[in-house]
């Protein structure tokens, strides 16, 4: 097993104060290692960034041709969003359309990080319901499924047809049999596997193309529909939507808790899975940011990569006192 590298380095003035240390991986079409950095063979929890994963069976078992789900919805069901308007209006809709409401959601309920919505539920005296959560757009995809295969109403439970349709499909494109699960944050099993089968299954999204297969379809459009919709994927300020933008909608990347990240990389066919072993979201940012550089995908200067990768500290009275660099394993 290899030790994890350094991908990104806090200064402070002429001082290393901090290095985030991580493991990360790029796969080509055939599933094989093009470059890694750390151990390829972690064990790790995907958390949000396979969410892609998990809305496979919902295009897969007709179930968004059935309900005549649109690319933003789709984008939707791949998110962790803000909860802001913009997020929340369209999945208020999707449950509308379903005859559901948010007491069907299982993901419970989160405060919105989209500041201007948390306000105003603060002045109109509302708390939070769950379609705030930011995984709302995942869990009515997860209703839409169940609707379609005419299963239970908790659909989170690991053994209802939903969550096994979700873990065959995750087995399947990481080519690996996942040695287990854990409860993710919106009440969901999240189901383990190693770095490089993360980075395989995301190299299998960006070589996949419509009409090639049911899954290979199903993988393209949802890739697509996250390219398209950036802003639906996280929101405004979010590196997801930033970095996505940034590139034009060539490569569709993807955040999950505790420092993961994935990229889909359609015109290089290549798919890339990262892992910040201690949890820190700069850390994740900042590694992904450079290996997109690096591709030559993502130009360096651009103010979304400037913002994440050798981007300066400020203190409280705005005085420059430090710098997030790129780690050693990307010098």
């Amino acid at each position: 097993m290899n030790a994890a590298v350094p991908m990104a380095e806090i200064w402070r003035g002429p001082f290393l104060e901090s290095v985030h240390l991580g493991h990360a991986v790029i796969c080509g079409a055939d599933g094989e290692i093009v470059q890694a950095w750390g151990d390829p063979t972690v064990v790790v929890m995907p958390r949000s960034s396979s969410k892609m994963l998990q809305a496979l069976p919902l295009i897969e078992s007709g179930a968004a041709d059935a309900h005549g789900l649109t690319t933003e919805q789709l984008a939707l069901s791949c998110a962790s969003h803000q909860g802001a308007a913009i997020h929340t209006d369209r999945v208020n809709a999707w449950l509308g359309n379903l005859g559901l409401s948010d007491s069907d959601f299982r993901c419970g309920p989160q405060e919105p990080s989209d500041r201007p919505t948390m306000e105003a539920l603060i002045r109109a005296g509302e708390k939070p319901c769950q379609v705030h959560n930011n995984c709302s757009g995942k869990h009515a995809g997860f209703l839409t499924l169940t609707r379609h295969l005419k299963a239970g109403p908790d659909y989170v439970t690991p053994d209802h047809a939903v969550q096994q349709a979700c873990l065959e499909a995750f087995e399947s494109v990481t080519g690996e049999s996942s040695p287990g699960f854990g409860i993710d944050g919106c009440s969901a099993p999240n189901f383990a596997t190693t770095l490089h089968g993360m980075a395989r299954a995301m190299a299998f999204f960006a070589a996949a193309e419509e009409g090639s297969g049911v899954r290979a379809s199903a993988a393209a459009r949802l890739a697509k529909a996250m390219r398209l919709h950036p802003e639906l994927v996280a929101g405004e300020g979010r590196a997801c939507t930033e970095l996505m933008r940034a590139m034009e909608g060539r490569v569709a990347l993807k955040t999950g808790a505790e420092a993961f990240f994935i990229a889909i990389i359609p015109e290089k066919k290549l798919g890339v899975a990262l892992k910040v072993v201690d949890g820190g979201t700069r850390g994740a940012e900042a590694a992904i940011t450079a290996i997109l550089v690096q591709l030559g995908l993502l130009d360096a200067a651009h103010p979304a990569a400037r913002k994440r990768l050798n981007a300066p500290i400020r203190n409280w009275n705005g005085i420059e006192t430090g710098m997030i660099r790129p780690g050693a394993a990307f010098r």
